[in-house]
């Protein structure tokens, strides 16, 4: 550990890690059902700078829930027609039904972050989004949604770090982009809209919460187990199944293979 360092900062060792993921999984589980049978909607936000570890807790979030139930939205680059819309308008159709959790995976706070950095809105349309972004979020909360927002946190060390080796790594290569690397020269201004967009919009019907990620094991746990202790919910019991007896044939004959194509046998050469 480093001078600089405090305990807190220390690496989550993956026993520990695996073991308590697994536990707030089932949790989600049990959330999950609960946001069934009550009728709840929950959004939560994901923002942070590029390489922070956003998309990698979304996949722990999800990863035994129904995708029927927990959707995510990654929005892509607005069309031209969606670009003379409200701006909200886009992100308000895919907020959740009763019974559903929309994850954000980036959201409507784009115009705060790259949108006001890069120069691809206007400072009226900068201006106007934070004016009108604690108005929409009040009205989601009074309509009786539950919205959380996280903040995934990363020095400038560690992103650096996680874009090499995914300039290396020719299986997530993908992940990095021209505006990747374009935030490193413009880390500053990052900073600084950043701390415009907590002032405006960090407000005590949908507060900021601030996730340390240069442990992303850490990141992940911290994130979920805050998630769940701001959520009401309670265990309940799903409806009892019982698979029913197999019922004797009556007289039905299988097509014969070969008139249907199979995939070939790929695994058999593994052995």
């Amino acid at each position: 550990m480093n001078a600089s360092e405090t305990p807190s900062a220390a690496r989550l060792r993956k026993r520990g890690y695996e073991k308590e993921l697994y536990r707030l999984q089932a949790e989600l589980v049990k959330l999950q059902e609960w946001m069934r049978t009550s009728g709840a909607r929950v959004v939560v936000v994901f923002e942070g700078r590029d390489a922070a570890g956003k998309g990698s807790t979304i996949k722990r979030v999800t990863q035994y829930l129904n995708p029927r139930l927990a959707r995510i939205a990654a929005l892509p680059t607005p069309t031209e027609r969606e670009r003379t819309q409200w701006y909200f308008q886009r992100y308000v159709e895919h907020l959740p039904s009763a019974g559903e959790m929309t994850l954000f995976d980036r959201s409507w706070y784009n115009r705060a972050g790259v949108e006001h950095v890069m120069g691809f809105c206007t400072k009226q349309e900068y201006h106007r989004f934070l004016h009108q972004c604690p108005i929409f979020e009040r009205l989601l909360v009074e309509d009786g949604i539950l919205l959380r927002k996280y903040w995934f946190s990363v020095s400038d060390h560690e992103q650096e770090k996680r874009f090499r080796s995914r300039l290396d790594d020719p299986m997530r290569r993908w992940k990095l982009s021209p505006m990747d690397t374009e935030s490193i020269s413009r880390w500053e201004e990052y900073s600084r809209a950043k701390d415009q967009m907590f002032a405006v919009t960090d407000i005590p019907e949908a507060p900021w919460y601030v996730v340390e990620s240069d442990d992303k094991r850490r990141a992940r746990v911290n994130m979920i187990a805050h998630l769940l202790s701001t959520i009401p919910y309670h265990d309940v019991r799903p409806p009892s199944l019982e698979l029913p007896p197999r019922p004797p044939s009556s007289g039905y004959v299988r097509t014969p293979r070969e008139m249907q194509t199979y995939v070939p046998d790929h695994a058999a050469s593994l052995s």
